[in-house]
């Protein structure tokens, strides 16, 4: 059986809590740290004034060359931990460095908006 292709959240959704825990998942941010021997990233995303931080669990998808800074996609499942919080385990983790993010979350905005009227009509 094939996993699921995965639904593009906003990273201040995921760190909000508002995915379900076990859910695959896609979303997007910034690479800003690189734990090699806990094999985890932290992605970081700006909405509003607020900074949003995503931990991504790497095992499956190391070796990779991490560029802290550049722009990263991740699709995953996420999990929640022991200690609150959770984590994205990773099956794909992708540089899109030089993409145009405010055009990929109108993107995202607008396949919400026909998913839901297409569903909506049935």
């Amino acid at each position: 059986m094939l996993p699921q292709p995965g639904i593009y959240y906003f990273p201040w959704e995921v760190s909000a809590g508002h995915v379900p825990d076990g859910n695959t998942l896609r979303t997007f941010g910034r690479l800003c740290s690189y734990d090699l021997t806990q094999s985890r990233v932290t992605l970081m995303a700006q909405h509003r004034s607020d900074q949003h931080r995503i931990l991504v669990c790497t095992e499956l998808v190391e070796p990779f060359q991490a560029q802290v800074g550049s722009l990263y996609t991740v699709l995953g499942e996420l999990e929640r931990q022991e200690g609150g919080g959770s984590v994205v385990k990773a099956r794909v983790l992708t540089c899109v460095e030089g993409m145009n993010l405010p055009l990929l979350e109108q993107a995202i905005r607008e396949q919400r908006q026909y998913l839901q009227e297409r569903d909506g009509g049935q």
